[in-house]
């Protein structure tokens, strides 16, 4: 008898119990059990957005819907139909089976090269850069994968894949000189990725199953199907025509087959693998086909092709909390886009468009809260290798989406807007007292703006997650300013503290007017306290301040004015 791994029943699926615990499970173990597990836990976290785009799938195939908000209504009603879930899956046991010999899960059965090659499994590993052995936790390679392995590590292939050049196949007209040039990588590799998470997986798969009937997503039910419904693909891409009709809907896009592949065993592991490029997908203008990512729109890509609206996906800024963002989950925009002549510049996830839709129109109370997940990879070198991945969170309550009230959003984004003006000031101040001792003032103004946010991270999470519905947002808002100024101006008592006796003894500094003027430690002091309380005006100190002469303006940063 041929070798089996039926994805449908054996472990496969590495997830988290609400006590804490971890299992691996099969897809109808994760069903039936989603009620009691926390989360899919991933090799990597780009892993786990992937696994759970193609539950959704599955969820959305097998319920075909929901039609409407009455039909996900009765789903968060009464919990996810597992019996009708599972029925579905015996349907469609034999399409994933990750062995078959005819229709492997997500591969191509007759895929082989000229030469008969076979490559290493490090292709489909994503913790194994090709060529950087020593910046990996398999320092050795990938010689063999367990089938559990092989099956999630082809799941992430098809969603976050690199680009650059592949293997040739057989019967691909792509291939030149038994080479696959770069296509780009993996739709999902496109995205800085977003879906909410709620305490459960049964929540989390429930707040993302997006309605048939949403108006600003394109879903044709009738033509909407997962991979696992269409024909086996071959060697090649899908027909040019069929292709630039799809994606027909989420089931669709969910599933997408950016390569193919085939995985090569001994009937107990798998040993090698084949993986090129499959059916291509230009990002641009899919704004109303994924709703797991932020869009922003690009005049360069305008102009270049002489289209009116070109929209991106937004990726994720690796150098930012993910709270610092909170602007474009909310209300779908970014401090200074309007400087960078980004009109009309982000379009909110679709995703959290869907939350904002249940606040009003299903039975989700206001002070319910969600994680707003960020999971993205970050290419390097031609995208032909994964150089960081992005995973971070913001738990807030549904409110703060409210499609119709949106007082207490704003508030939020305001906070933010208070959080990191009070960090620009304190970076002004390290490097004004850097200047007044003669030394470099950027360096210190980079680490005195890290430290800030690092201070204010986990006080802004706090005071976010714990927003209620009937709050009064002036008041909550006056809050946050009190608190972020205690704590940045203890960040600067700091800076001062250690500043140096070259800073207090000051020197004279060349402005770019050509002006001289006396800068020390105590002046800039009385800049930073100035700034400061001009910046958060609700803030009351609790502390005596000395205060700088009345001029009736706000003293500026001395390296602003050099």
């Amino acid at each position: 008898m041929p070798a089996s791994f039926d994805l449908t029943q054996q472990s496969w699926l590495p997830v988290q119990r609400c006590d804490g615990s971890e299992d691996e499970l099969s897809l109808r173990e994760v069903f039936a059990q989603a009620q009691h597990l926390r989360r899919l836990v991933g090799d990597v976290p780009t892993q786990e957005f992937a696994l759970l785009r193609l539950l959704l799938a599955i969820l959305h195939d097998a319920i075909d819907g929901p039609g409407d908000i009455a039909d996900w209504q009765e789903l968060w009603d009464s919990g996810l139909p597992t019996d009708h879930i599972v029925s579905y899956l015996d349907r469609h046991r034999d399409r994933f089976d990750l062995l078959h010999r005819s229709q492997p899960f997500y591969q191509t059965a007759e895929l082989r090269t000229a030469k008969g090659e076979v490559n290493a499994l490090d292709r489909i590993v994503a913790d194994v850069p090709n060529g950087l052995p020593f910046f990996t936790m398999r320092g050795r390679g990938v010689k063999h994968l367990t089938f559990a392995e092989a099956a999630r590590w082809l799941v992430h292939a098809h969603a976050f894949d690199t680009s650059g050049i592949k293997t040739g196949v057989v019967g691909d007209p792509r291939v030149k000189g038994g080479r696959a040039y770069p296509q780009g990588v993996a739709w999902a590799g496109n995205l800085g990725g977003i879906f909410a998470e709620g305490d459960t997986l049964s929540e989390t798969l429930l707040l993302n199953l997006v309605a048939f009937d949403t108006d600003n997503l394109r879903i044709k039910p009738d033509q909407d199907r997962p991979a696992w419904r269409r024909p086996p693909d071959g060697p090649g891409e899908t027909d040019q025509l069929e292709l630039s009709r799809r994606p027909a809907g989420i089931r669709d896009l969910y599933t997408w087959q950016s390569r193919r592949v085939r995985l090569f065993h001994d009937d107990q592991k798998v040993t090698g693998v084949i993986l090129t490029y499959g059916d291509p997908l230009a990002p641009r203008n899919r704004h109303q086909h994924e709703p797991m990512t932020a869009w922003r729109r690009s005049p360069v890509q305008e102009k270049k092709l002489g289209l009116a609206q070109v929209y991106l996906p937004r990726e994720h800024d690796v150098s930012r909390s993910a709270w610092r963002g909170l602007g474009a989950l909310v209300a779908g925009r970014v401090a200074g886009a309007e400087q960078r002549g980004e009109a009309a510049a982000i379009v909110r996830p679709r995703i959290l468009d869907w939350v904002a839709r249940l606040t009003v129109e299903s039975d989700l109370p206001p002070a319910f809260l969600i994680r707003a997940r960020l999971i993205g990879a970050h290419y390097g070198t031609q995208q032909s290798v994964i150089d960081e991945i992005t995973d971070d969170a913001v738990t807030m309550p549904v409110v703060l989406l409210h499609a119709h009230d949106h007082r207490l959003g704003q508030m939020a984004i305001d906070a933010v807007s208070d959080a990191e003006a009070a960090v620009s000031i304190l970076g002004d101040f390290a490097s004004d007292l850097a200047r007044a001792g003669g030394d470099e003032a950027e360096p210190r103004k980079e680490a005195a703006r890290h430290e800030g946010f690092a201070a204010l991270d986990g006080a802004f999470r706090t005071w976010l997650a714990a927003i209620k519905p009937d709050d009064d947002a002036l008041q909550r808002r006056t809050a946050w300013q009190q608190q972020v100024y205690l704590m940045v101006s203890r960040l600067g008592n700091e800076l001062l503290r250690t500043a140096g006796d070259p800073a207090w003894e000051g020197r004279v500094i060349e402005t770019k007017k050509g002006q001289s003027l006396w800068l020390n430690a105590s002046a800039a002091d009385l800049i930073f306290r100035a700034r400061l309380r001009a910046a958060l005006p609700a803030a009351r100190p609790k502390e005596r301040e000395p205060l700088p002469p009345d001029t009736g303006e706000v003293p500026e940063p001395v390296e602003a004015a050099s």
